[in-house]
Order: C-alpha cells, then structure tokens, then sequence
C-alpha cells in the first residue's frame, strides 16, 4: 500500500489481460464483495488515516506493497476506518492495532493456503470435461464461501471465549501476560533423512498426517497447539498432569502407526510469556533441549514439572516410596495411592544456555 512505485510481480499492481485474469478478477469481486475502486492514497484519505499509518496496517496483514495501482475496495477502506477507530477511541494503542493486523493476517493466510491449496484443488478433480479448474472454481467459490465464513467466525468466537476463560481464571494482572505453563515439543526423530528418501507428495501427507494427529490429540486432552513446524508441534497445558498425559499420548499413538517414524517429547514447566497466541521464555527454550535430547519413543522433563507432578498426586517420589506406601496401606486393609506416571531422574548434562540440568524419564505406571 506504498505510494511508491508498484511491486512489478505483485497481482494487484497489474492490470489484467485475457480470459485467466477475467476469472481471476471475478473471482476477487465474489470474495471481496466489491469491485477495486481506491489507490492507495485514495483509500487512506477516504478511511480518514495517513498513508503512513494505513501502509503499517497494510504490510502488518501480510501484503506486498501495490504503488498507485487502483486495486482496493470499499472493504479495504472500512477495514482501515474501523482498526484506526479503535484507536481514537482509546481502545487500542496503535502497536495494539498493528499487532491485531498481524496476527490477524498470519493466521489467515495459513489458512487460505491451505483451503486453496488442499481443499479448493481437491474439489476439482477430476476437471468437467471442457472447463479449466479455474472455471470450476468460482462457482464452487461462490457456494462454499458464505459457509465457510460462518464457521470462521464461529470458530473464532469459540477460540476467544475459551481464551477469555483462562485469563480471568488467571488470577492477576501478571499472570495474564506471565503465567506459569507446562510447555511441550514434540518432534518426528531423523525427519532430515526422511526428506532425502521421500517423494514430495508423500512427505506433504506425512507432515499432515502428524500435525493433525497432534492437533486431535492436544486439543482432545485439555491442551492448546501453539504452533506446527513441520516435524515439530509445540503444545502448553495449564497443568503438569495434562501436559504429561498429551506427550504420554502422542508417544503411544505414533508408534502405533507404521508409517510414522519415531517420536520424541521434551516438556517444562514454568513461568512462560505469551504474545499473539505464542510463547516464549526461558520454559520454552528448556523444553526444546529436552526434546533434543530425549531418548527415541520417550518423554524427557524437567525437574520442576517432575516436582509439580508429586506435588498433584500425579506420580510418586520415588518408586520405593511408593512401594512403601503400598505396603502400609495393605497392612490398614487400604487402598494404595495409584498414580499415573513413574518418573525415574536421569543422568545431569549441561544444556547450551541453560546451564546444567537434571531431566527425568516420564513413563506410565502399571
């Protein structure tokens, strides 16, 4: 949204020419709903913001600069009216508005890709004899795209009001920002191997086949996905027992699938600081040691989730204490304690940055 001169490869700035650019064009007025009208300049003046300022938000939602082509909507400029409201009225600062662009566009733009790229091509094939897939594409388009949007914002909603939830049950003003989690990573073992022996297509239906298994059970166990990277998920929990269970879980799970390769999981817990639905933190940093340095088809923690574990019950002390308990409870005509997890403490080794720590083996009791 520079005044400058246009990107030469950026679709807005060129004027389009022949059939495939028609459709484009089209396509464009059925998602958008408006036909482009504004340059730049036009649109900044008319949302009643600087250029500068509606650059910012511009590029903050992910686009390429477009010169003084007339490629925005009336969309683009309400867009612009509303996100500098919020800031004259006080409710945003504008690094708040800039950083809701952001991650708005982030978000959504992985999401687009993947609905074009998966979804969109799968549904045309095979091609109607005689039509191009971009032919077949605007009428699927133009059914698909009112329901989609309703379960976008419904998602959202339901995202936000669960968001909502874990602030308030924060308990202070700290904790919203800072707030102790249990952090985990999980990571596909010799992934770089993999990407040498499989075909491309085969290595995208691996990728997918992990993240979604990943996702499913994260989300199924009270956790939250922060983020996939390829052969990598990053989860957090709010508690240690949750966290435990989902790496347990994502252990068991994988090596059940013969397509898989090994798994590996390293979890921490600790004060983490989270910005646009991320976290960082010297937890973070922790947890991805461990898992670098996890025995294949384990879960390696640190010191503190293994503490908080014995504290909740979780797991014992130690497998002797346990047995002793077990022993005492038998003499009462009691039950034992059961717990869910053993954790058996491993060798000390100084991890880079982090000083020395003691991991401990997570497993299944019984």
């Amino acid at each position: 949204m520079n005044p400058g001169s246009a990107t030469p490869d950026t679709p807005a700035a060129v004027e389009p020419a022949g059939e495939d650019d028609s459709i484009a064009l089209r396509l464009e007025r059925l998602i958008l709903g408006a036909e482009r009208q504004y340059t730049p300049f036009q649109a900044a003046r008319s949302a009643g913001v600087s250029v500068e300022l509606a650059t910012r938000f511009w590029h903050a939602m992910g686009f390429a600069d477009i010169g003084q082509a007339k490629a925005l909507t009336e969309a683009d400029v309400l867009a612009l009216r509303r996100l500098a409201g919020l800031v004259e009225a006080g409710l945003l600062s504008e690094p708040m508005a800039i950083q809701v662009a952001r991650s708005t566009g982030q978000t959504t733009a992985r999401l687009a890709d993947w609905q074009i790229d998966s979804f969109l091509e799968g549904l045309t094939e095979p091609q109607e004899p005689g039509l191009t897939r971009t032919e077949i594409a605007y009428p699927l388009v133009e059914l698909l795209l009112p329901e989609l949007e309703e379960f976008l914002v419904y998602v959202y909603r339901r995202q936000l009001a669960a968001a909502t939830g874990r602030v308030v049950q924060a308990g202070d003003d700290v904790e919203m920002v800072d707030r102790r989690l249990a952090v985990g990573f999980a990571d596909l073992v010799g992934f770089t191997r993999l990407t040498r022996r499989l075909e491309e297509e085969e290595l995208g239906e691996l990728v997918e086949s992990f993240e979604t298994t990943a996702a499913d059970l994260v989300a199924a166990h009270g956790g939250r996905l922060i983020k996939t990277l390829g052969d990598e998920v990053l989860y957090a929990a709010d508690d240690a027992g949750t966290a435990a269970e989902i790496g347990l879980r994502l252990i068991e799970t994988m090596a059940n699938d013969p397509t898989m390769p090994e798994l590996r999981v390293g979890i921490a817990f600790g004060t983490v600081t989270t910005r646009m639905g991320d976290v960082f933190g010297t937890t973070v940093n922790l947890a991805s040691r461990l898992t670098s340095i996890a025995p294949k088809d384990a879960v390696l923690v640190d010191g503190a989730l293994a503490e908080e574990l014995t504290r909740t019950g979780d797991a014992p002390v130690s497998e002797a204490e346990a047995a002793e308990e077990a022993a005492a409870a038998d003499k009462r005509g009691e039950a034992a304690p059961e717990y869910r997890f053993a954790l058996q403490p491993m060798w000390q080794r100084p991890v880079r940055g982090l000083g020395v720590v003691e991991p401990w083996l997570l497993t299944r009791r019984g």
